[in-house]
């Protein structure tokens, strides 16, 4: 990963380079690996999260199904 220095500008560098490690995901990584987690422990983490983001979605869905919400175009 490369972040150029403009002018002499190394804060506008420095937000660059979290930007870029944000969207990269390092932080997540790091926090995810900062303490041992077992197998079970990650098992339970990804099965809450998966019933998160079908809470989501089914919100959403029926938000646009009652014309509350704003329609979106799909990507795929």
């Amino acid at each position: 990963m490369r972040v150029d220095v403009r002018n002499n500008n190394v804060d506008q560098a420095i937000r660059v380079l979290k930007k870029k490690l944000q969207q990269d995901g390092l932080f997540n990584e790091l926090r995810e690996r900062e303490f041992y987690m077992s197998k079970s422990e990650k098992r339970r983490r990804s099965k809450a999260a998966a019933i998160r983001r079908q809470r989501r979605e089914d919100a959403k869905r029926e938000l646009e199904e009652s014309g509350l919400g704003k329609k979106k175009k799909s990507r795929r």
